[in-house]
């Protein structure tokens, strides 16, 4: 996974596969999902700091054991 976000133009790309894009789909006028075969490629979100997304902050993973 790579996390990259351009300060000039406001852009945040999160990617998680370098397979092949298959498919493109906008949600609302600046989130665009990319999928591979297996599943999203990557998301990019237009104007990310302006709309409150920086910085980013990920919850640590928690394991949860099957009943």
């Amino acid at each position: 996974m790579e996390i990259n976000h351009d300060e000039t133009e406001d852009v945040l790309f999160i990617r998680f596969s370098n397979d092949k894009i298959i498919r493109d789909i906008s949600y609302g006028w600046n989130v665009n999902v990319r999928f591979t075969a297996k599943g999203i490629g990557q998301i990019t979100v237009l104007d990310a700091d302006a709309a409150g997304l920086l910085p980013l902050h990920v919850k640590p993973y928690q394991m949860v054991k099957a009943a």
